[in-house]
C-alpha cells in the first residue's frame, strides 16, 4: 500500500506549508483514538481543533512580511526555496544566533506553552545532512530526509521511551517494545509500543527510536526510523483531551492556554507496522543505539530550542504573575516584591543559558557547529525544579485570589449575581471586575487547571530522567576534560602548603604568632 505524503501537498513549491496546506495534511486516515472512539478528522474534532490550528499559525508566520525575515532564510538543499532557520545546519555564530531567534519567535506564538513545535525535532533533522556518515549503509536516508524536512518544514516528532514495563529486562519484553517482527525486500515490519507521542496525533511524521540507557543487545531492538503518522498499524491512543475539556465545560476566556495549546499526549501503537527501507536510519546496531546520542548532534540542538522556549514561557508567567499581584492590590508587598523577583532571577538564568549555548559554539562535522553543550546540560538539569519553584512561588502569594472566582463567563450573563461579581470581585487600583477575573482565570490555567499540572509534571521529565542529566554533566566534563581542569585548580591550591606551611615565598608562615607553637 503506497503512503500518502504530506509534502506532496506542496511539491515544486519551494516553500513551507501554510496554515491552510498544514491543516489539510493532516486529513490523512491516520488513526488517532480518544475516549473509545475513532477520530475521524483531527482538524475538526474538539479534542485537537485549535491546537491544530495554533501550529497553522506558526506555518503562517513563516510567510507574514512581518516575521518572514526573521525566521526564515534560503535551503541549502539547492533547491531555490526558503525555510524555517533552524532546519538547515549551522557554520557560523551567525547562523546560530539567526536560529535561536526564529525559535523564540515560534516560541511567543504559544506564549512558550507549546514544547513540541516542528522547531522541536529539527534538531535532529538539521543535523542529517552534515552528520550522514554516522548512519553507515543509511547515509542516503540521513541526507534525503535532511533535505525533505528543510525544504517543506516539516512537522515531526519523536517517541524515544519505552513503556513503564520492566524496563530493565528488556529481552523479556519484546511484546511490549518496539521490535523487528521480519525483514522483507520492501523493508523492516515492526510491532510495540512507545511513550509519550507528544503532539504525535497533530504531526506529520515521527521518529521511533531506543532510550539510551535501556539496557539491551538484542539487535531485534536495535532500530530507528522515521514512519508518517497514516501509516496503516500506526495507532495513537490519546490521553484526556484538556482542549476538548475546556469546550465543553468553560470558554476561551475561561481556560485560555488548555482551549488551545494542548499538545495531546498518547500511547504510540505500532502494529505489524511497514517501514520502507530509505525510512530507516540505524538497523541492528546496538553499539550505534548507543552512540547515538552523544554523536548525532541532537542533543546540543535540542538543548538550545528547549531552554529558548522555556525563557519564553517564564517571560509570560513573570508577566502574569505581576498582573495579579497588581489586581490583588498585593504589589507593593516586600515579600511578594522578593518572590517576583526570584522569578525574574529565573527567566534571566535561562536566557542566559540560551546566550551561553549560542555564543560559545562548539566545532562539529566539516565547518559545521553546535550550541554549548555545557550550558544545555545546565538548563537540564535546573530547569523541571526553576519551573517548580516559580509555580511554588505563584500560589504563595497569589493564593487564594487564584480560586477566588465564579464558575464560567456565563455568569456575567445572570444580572442576579453579576451585581456582585462588579461589587465583590473587582481588581485594586480600579481594575474591572472582569478584567481582574480575566487575569486570575488565565494564571489559574497556566498552574492549577490539568492542563497546568500536565505542564509542571512535562519540564520536570522532558530533558530526560533526573539522575541521568546529571550523571552525563559529569560524563561531558570528563570526555572533554574540563574535570581534569576543575581537579586540577583544587590540586594546584593544595600544592601551596604541605604539613611544615607554605610551599611558597609569598606568604609568610604563621611560626611568630602561632598559639600552637612554634615549629622546631
Amino acid at each position: 500500500m503506497t503512503v500518502q505524503r504530506p509534502e506532496s501537498l506542496i511539491s515544486g513549491k519551494q516553500r513551507p506549508f501554510t496554515s491552510a496546506e498544514y491543516l489539510e495534511s493532516l486529513r490523512d486516515g491516520r488513526e488517532i483514538w480518544i475516549y473509545g472512539e475513532r477520530v475521524n478528522d483531527v482538524t475538526t474534532h474538539p479534542a485537537f481543533r485549535n491546537a491544530a490550528r495554533s501550529v497553522g499559525r506558526l506555518y503562517d508566520a513563516l510567510h507574514d512580511p512581518a516575521s518572514r525575515d526573521v525566521m526564515t532564510g534560503p535551503t541549502d538543499t539547492g533547491s531555490g526555496g526558503y525555510t524555517h532557520k533552524f532546519f538547515k545546519v549551522a557554520r557560523t555564530q551567525d547562523d546560530l544566533k539567526g536560529q535561536r531567534q526564529a525559535i523564540a519567535h515560534w516560541a511567543r506564538q504559544s506564549y512558550g506553552w507549546m514544547g513540541r513545535s516542528p522547531d522541536y525535532k529539527a534538531a535532529l533533522m538539521n543535523t542529517l545532512g552534515a552528520n550522514h556518515e554516522f548512519y553507515g549503509k543509511f547515509s542516503d536516508n540521513a541526507k534525503a530526509w535532511y533535505r525533505r524536512s528543510q525544504e517543506a518544514v516539516l512537522f515531526m516528532n519523536h517517541a524515544i521511551v519505552n513503556p513503564p514495563v520492566d524496563r530493565f529486562k528488556a529481552d523479556q519484553v519484546r511484546d511490549v517494545f518496539v521490535t523487528i517482527q521480519k525483514e522483507t525486500d520492501a523493508g523492516i515490519v515492526v510491532s510495540g509500543a512507545k511513550v509519550v507521542a507528544t503532539a504525535s496525533a497533530l504531526t506529520h511524521y515521527n521518529f521511533l527510536g531506543q532510550n539510551a540507557a535501556m539496557p539491551s543487545t538484542d539487535p531485534d531492538l536495535a532500530v530507528m526510523f522515521i514512519v508518517p503518522m497514516n501509516a496503516p498499524g500506526v495507532k495513537l491512543i490519546c490521553r484526556t483531551s484538556y482542549e476538548m475539556q475546556a469546550s465543553v465545560m468553560g470558554s476561551p476566556y475561561d481556560y485560555p492556554l488548555s482551549s488551545r495549546f494542548d499538545e495531546n499526549d498518547a500511547i504510540f501503537v505500532l502494529d505489524n507496522v511497514l517501514i520502507p527501507w530509505e525510512d530507516v536510519l540505524i538497523h541492528r546496531d546496538t553499539e550505534k543505539i548507543k552512540t547515538f546520542y552523544p554523536r548525532s548532534g541532537f542533543t546540543n540542538n535540542f538543548q538550545m530550542q528547549a531552554c529558548t522556549r522555556l525563557a519564553v514561557k517564564l517571560d509570560f508567567i513573570a508577566g502574569i504573575t505581576a498582573k495579579a499581584l497588581r489586581a490583588a492590590g498585593s504589589d507593593e508587598f516586600r515579600g511578594n516584591q522578593a518572590m517576583l523577583g526570584e522569578i525574574i532571577a529565573w527567566r534571566n538564568l535561562f536566557w542566559a543559558v540560551s546566550d551561553a549555548m549560542t555564543l560559545n559554539p562548539v566545532p562539529w562535522v566539516g565547518d559545521t557547529i553546535l550550541p554549548n553543550p555545557q550550558a544545555g546540560q545546565s538548563y537540564r538539569v535546573f530547569a523541571g525544579d526553576a519551573y517548580s519553584r516559580c509555580k511554588e512561588i505563584v500560589q504563595k502569594i497569589i493564593a487564594s485570589s487564584l480560586i477566588y472566582l465564579p464558575s464560567s463567563v456565563r455568569d456575567f450573563s445572570n444580572p442576579d449575581i453579576d451585581k456582585y461579581l462588579a461589587k465583590y470581585v473587582r481588581g485594586s487600583y480600579g481594575i474591572d471586575y472582569k478584567e481582574r477575573i480575566k487575569t486570575m482565570k488565565l494564571l489559574w490555567d497556566a498552574i492549577g487547571t490539568e492542563f497546568g499540572g500536565r505542564h509542571e509534571l512535562y519540564e520536570l521529565n522532558y530533558a530526560g530522567n533526573h539522575e541521568d542529566i546529571r550523571i552525563q554533566c559529569l560524563w561531558n566534563a570528563r570526555s572533554a576534560g574540563t574535570l581534569d581542569g576543575m581537579i586540577g585548580l583544587a590540586e594546584q591550591c593544595m600544592a601551596d602548603y604541605d604539613e611544615n606551611g607554605w610551599t611558597d615565598e609569598t606568604w609568610i608562615n604563621p611560626d611568630d604568632v602561632s598559639a600552637l607553637g612554634r615549629r622546631t
